[in-house]
């Protein structure tokens, strides 16, 4: 009895080694989701694409990011640029003076879309801050369950939004995010990705954007929510006329 005893324990002591070993942090499975989703393609290649009414553009240029949207009428062409001096808006090729909170509203809701467009990137920014909550199963599927929080400095005028992702155990591939957001009233947002489709070595999804009305302490288990049919279906993000093309 004590030889089988002993054998039972060493088995045990092992099986939790090795499942020690195994267990992924949440900086390994980010690093792991951006990898199956283009990976170094993001920072080689430009990417264009339509959403609503407006033409978007990711550029590289020395090494610097460029954010565009573009706004055409049969009149007017009014181009928000982003970049890393500032905000510039564009009309028929002239800068037009904005005050600082005009300038940083636009400058949000352009770098917002191109943000949710190049998901998983981004997740690795200085600002980011990664935390593995628990492994949960969401329609019959396991899924790795990230929190993700914003540090003030570099971390946008959100910074205090809370993301959660949720990452397929087999592919690494991010199937749902939802994020708690605190201008305009606040509220919590569910979104499922559908559509996938790969251009130039890129991963672009569009997703199906819920309404969650919860209570803060519910936030974290929206998820189940989910599969209740407890959201409200919004809208859906879908992105048009995508192409890809290697930076200068």
């Amino acid at each position: 009895m004590k030889v089988v005893y002993l054998l039972t324990l060493v088995f045990l002591i092992v099986s939790c080694k090795e499942k020690a070993q195994t267990t992924l942090s949440a900086q390994e499975i980010v690093n792991k989701a951006i990898s199956v989703s283009g990976g170094e393609q993001y920072s080689s290649n430009n990417i264009y694409y339509k959403f609503r009414d407006y033409q978007y553009a990711s550029e590289w240029k020395d090494g610097d990011r460029i954010l565009k949207r573009i706004r055409l009428t049969d009149s007017t062409k009014v181009v928000d640029v982003k970049a890393s001096q500032g905000f510039k808006r564009f009309v028929n090729d002239s800068v037009v003076p904005l005050r600082d909170s005009i300038a940083n509203l636009y400058a949000n809701s352009v770098n917002s879309v191109h943000y949710f467009a190049h998901l998983p990137y981004g997740l690795n920014d200085p600002a980011v801050n990664k935390e593995l909550l628990e492994e949960v199963t969401v329609k019959d599927k396991e899924y790795y369950k990230v929190k993700v929080t914003f540090d003030q400095k570099d971390g946008g005028k959100d910074y205090e939004d809370i993301y959660l992702y949720w990452f397929n155990k087999e592919t690494f591939k991010p199937d749902y995010l939802a994020y708690k957001f605190y201008v305009d009233g606040g509220g919590i947002r569910f979104r499922v990705a559908y559509n996938e489709r790969y251009l130039g070595g890129i991963r672009f999804v569009d997703y199906e954007n819920y309404e969650a009305t919860l209570r803060d302490s519910e936030f974290y288990d929206v998820d189940v929510f989910y599969e209740r049919n407890k959201l409200k279906l919004l809208s859906k993000i879908e992105l048009e006329d995508i192409s890809v093309k290697p930076s200068n």
